[in-house]
């Protein structure tokens, strides 16, 4: 006789639309975010110089090359392509995220965090807002964990390479 967990089959037949939900969701955060980038390269610079982690230079390479990278993370995760891997870049970047924001935050630092948009130094009296942002992130972080154990999604290019389903077996 064999015993299964509760639900097990529930949690089967609803893992792959969570996991769409995940790869459509952490896509679209990486384009919008990229995309809000990608005009003003020397704004976005100017916004990872703010942090004050980086000599000027190095900063301004990483914020022209930032945009690009959330882009593409944002088309993969779209497309569904290379989503584990996606995933992975994904969950590493946020993490540097988190800790440049909490750097940011036990120097005390007041800057925007350049997240999505310009960021940068805030105005004399302006508060920032470390916490929800580092909340944010995080939870976009849950969502690359959830790709990077359950890459495989319905309507995703891995699955039609591989012709594979996408729903997953249990004992994966």
């Amino acid at each position: 006789m064999t015993v299964t967990a509760p639900n097990t089959g529930r949690w089967a037949a609803v893992r792959p639309w969570v996991g769409i939900a995940a790869r459509l969701g952490l896509a679209a955060v990486w384009l919008v975010a990229g995309g809000s980038k990608v005009g003003d390269l020397a704004a976005s610079g100017r916004a990872v110089n703010a942090y004050q982690i980086f000599p000027y230079d190095v900063a301004t390479v990483i914020g022209a090359a930032l945009p690009f990278v959330e882009l593409a993370l944002g088309v993969l995760l779209l497309l569904g392509l290379a989503t584990r891997l996606a995933a992975g870049v994904s969950a590493a970047l946020l993490v540097v995220f988190v800790a440049g924001i909490a750097s940011a935050w036990s120097r005390g630092l007041a800057i925007d965090c350049g997240c999505f948009g310009s960021g940068g130094q805030l105005a004399e009296g302006q508060a920032p807002s470390y916490l929800p942002e580092i909340l944010r992130d995080l939870g976009f972080l849950a969502l690359a964990g959830f790709l990077l154990i359950w890459p495989r999604t319905p309507l995703s290019v891995d699955g039609w390479l591989t012709g594979e389903p996408a729903v997953e077996d249990e004992d994966e």
